[in-house]
């Protein structure tokens, strides 16, 4: 297990980091008391599927509890994990100009200016930074290339790939109001008007059969996944982590099931990171079965 402690000078984008080693899979907490780092490490460890990337941000909102990080440290050192501590930081120049933006207090100035802040921070900090693997400066970066920096670093440890995520819905019951983009499976014969497969789903496989046995399914699975393959690069350029995939027809449980279920597997094939949901399936299914019991 890998433990990341971010800590650093107020303004410099210790949020900002720790958001982006969430959307990277890391198990992420903020602001815990460093005297309780230790055993919150010790509860991942044992519990029954102990993440393997923690990252846990630490800093001068304490007050006087941050001088608990030095031992917190150490106790660490004894257990069997990596440790890493990524301290930020940046110009005065840059702090200033934020926390004017910003229009935030200094949580050191006291009722003094923030500059004064920041130079009683940086003080009480320089044992930390001595001690920290990785030190980086934001002076001149945004959030996105705070990201970047971060992303690059910790490669190795996530899957940066675009997420894709599947989702057969029904009309009836309005589109998924995060869909990125929308698929209507209405040009598609209706399998709800065959006897035998009415109070089945897509999910069976004669009814699955029926639906990807026209030329026009097999044309919109082509070219909707070579679309979107070709397009998560530049989402991924965008910051975009995550790319829900609408895929609706009218009651969501026939032929939006069977094209969604059958892109899916159709994206694990093309190495993609992908997912699937069908939103309606059981409603309607349910609601199918008491008009036409029997």
């Amino acid at each position: 297990m890998k433990v990341t402690i971010i800590t650093g000078i107020s303004g410099a984008g210790k949020s900002s980091a720790l958001k982006t080693l969430e959307d990277i899979d890391f198990l992420c907490a903020d602001n815990i008391p460093p005297a309780l780092i230790p055993q919150f490490v010790k509860i991942c460890m044992d519990s029954p599927n102990p993440p393997k990337n923690i990252a846990l941000a630490a800093d001068m909102r304490m007050g006087a509890m941050f001088e608990a990080i030095y031992d917190a440290i150490e106790e660490l050192k004894q257990m069997d994990v990596e440790l890493d501590i990524i301290f930020l930081d940046a110009s005065d120049n840059a702090l200033v100009s934020r926390f004017t933006q910003t229009r935030r207090k200094h949580p050191l100035s006291g009722s003094g200016n923030v500059l004064s802040g920041i130079f009683a921070e940086r003080e009480r900090l320089q044992r930390i930074k001595d001690m920290a693997s990785y030190v980086l400066d934001t002076s001149t970066y945004t959030v996105r290339q705070l990201s970047a920096v971060l992303h690059r670093r910790y490669r190795e440890q996530a899957d940066l790939r675009l997420l894709m995520s599947v989702i057969s819905f029904g009309y009836k019951r309005g589109i998924p109001i995060d869909a990125d983009l929308v698929f209507d499976m209405r040009f598609l014969p209706n399998p709800f008007y065959i006897d035998d497969f009415r109070t089945s789903t897509g999910m069976d496989p004669k009814v699955r059969n029926y639906v990807l046995s026209f030329p026009e399914a097999q044309f919109f699975l082509e070219e909707a996944c070579k679309m979107v393959c070709h397009l998560a690069p530049y989402y991924l350029q965008q910051d975009k982590k995550q790319l829900t995939i609408a895929i609706g027809c009218t009651g969501g449980m026939h032929r939006s099931v069977a094209l969604a279920e059958a892109l899916y597997q159709k994206l694990l094939a093309e190495n993609c990171r992908a997912t699937v949901e069908h939103r309606d399936i059981n409603l309607e299914q349910a609601a199918v079965r008491r008009r036409f019991p029997g």
